[in-house]
């Protein structure tokens, strides 16, 4: 039996998502925008474009868009969408500071971060707007684990961070272990990357109660939460959140629901990491500048099936802002919202 068939017995279609399908990024210049994600194995997919009235309805922004879908091999999810406005609204995050209200990243697996490392000294040493970190070592998983230095095997991770105007990005390089499912490397681009592994997000919010939307609203699988990073713990997380000392975050991440809350092995990429500071920290807010329209990362999708019953459930929650059922840039049912820790989503079917 089809989904027609079933919609038309009165049957509603199974609800699926999976892991976040695009980071969309507004670009001045798609040629070389292109030409840097070729560099981390991306390619050319889907063009498409919306006069201005369609992109108001669907993303609030009353400008023409045109729009390149990047691939990264046979991924499902990870993908880049260039989002090339005739007027922008604004420049974007840029290289603001990592600890902000509104922040999105892409963190993405690399077998060569080193390499990563010197074309980012370069870039700076040749007057380009960026900053970046050393390659922390951080121990992710059985953290209290003893190993013996230059006996037993080192099991952990060399991850960075590297800003620029247009990207903001965390590259990880993995050592002592794999996961199957998380991250799949391009061997033969530049940088020996994979399609983005997991996305971020910075709230504030001590009740706990906006990360209720995404495990019981858009149905995905809540894996960790209370994972506490101090000033005082975390050289990276000190490093990379501008962390001053006795400040901490909780990370909380949601997973496509085939994911495993148990199983390592089971983990999928395409994780939702949600970085939560607490209310008592002065945090700016900074929304305005990822949103929809503007340049730099600005929107982030899900690609579901049962998109009108995504729909109902979403008018029906605390979400805002919430859009009509249309056709998007590459002809495909989509709509937006407002989470209701301010983030603007786009889900795509």
């Amino acid at each position: 039996m089809n989904q027609g068939q079933e919609t038309a017995m009165g049957y509603a279609p199974p609800l699926a998502i999976a892991g976040i399908y695009e980071v969309c990024i507004g670009v001045p210049d798609p040629i070389f925008a292109i030409q840097y994600w070729e560099q981390f194995g991306y390619r050319v997919g889907q063009v498409g474009q919306l006069p201005p009235t369609a992109a108001y309805q669907l993303y609030g922004v009353d400008s023409a868009l045109r729009s390149i879908r990047l691939y990264h091999q046979n991924a499902d999810h990870g993908l880049i969408r260039l989002m090339v406005w005739q007027t922008p609204t604004n420049p974007g995050l840029g290289l603001t500071s990592m600890k902000v209200k509104g922040n999105r990243w892409a963190t993405t697996l690399t077998a060569d971060v080193l390499t990563i490392l010197n074309h980012a000294e370069d870039a700076k040493a040749s007057g380009w707007a960026v900053r970046y970190s050393y390659p922390y070592w951080e121990v992710i998983y059985n953290k209290e684990r003893k190993s013996r230095p230059f006996v037993d095997e080192a099991v952990g991770v060399r991850e960075m961070l590297l800003l620029q105007p247009l990207t903001r990005q965390v590259l990880f390089q993995r050592f002592g272990y794999t996961l199957p499912h998380y991250g799949e490397i391009n061997q033969a681009s530049t940088f020996k990357t994979s399609q983005f592994t997991h996305i971020g997000m910075i709230v504030q919010d001590d009740s706990k109660e906006s990360l209720k939307f995404y495990e019981e609203v858009l149905g995905l699988l809540r894996v960790r939460d209370d994972v506490e990073t101090s000033y005082e713990s975390s050289p990276a997380g000190r490093d990379l959140f501008d962390l001053k000392p006795g400040e901490k975050f909780i990370v909380t991440a949601f997973d496509d629901p085939r994911s495993s809350k148990t199983d390592l092995m089971a983990a999928r990429s395409g994780r939702l990491y949600i970085i939560r500071f607490p209310d008592a920290i002065e945090l700016e807010s900074r929304f305005e500048a990822s949103g929809p329209g503007c340049l730099g990362m600005s929107l982030y999708t899900y690609r579901v099936r049962g998109l009108e019953t995504y729909c109902d459930r979403i008018k029906s929650s605390p979400a805002q802002k919430f859009t009509s059922i249309v056709e998007n840039e590459f002809r495909e049912k989509s709509f937006s919202f407002v989470a209701p820790d301010g983030y603007f989503w786009n889900l795509v079917e």
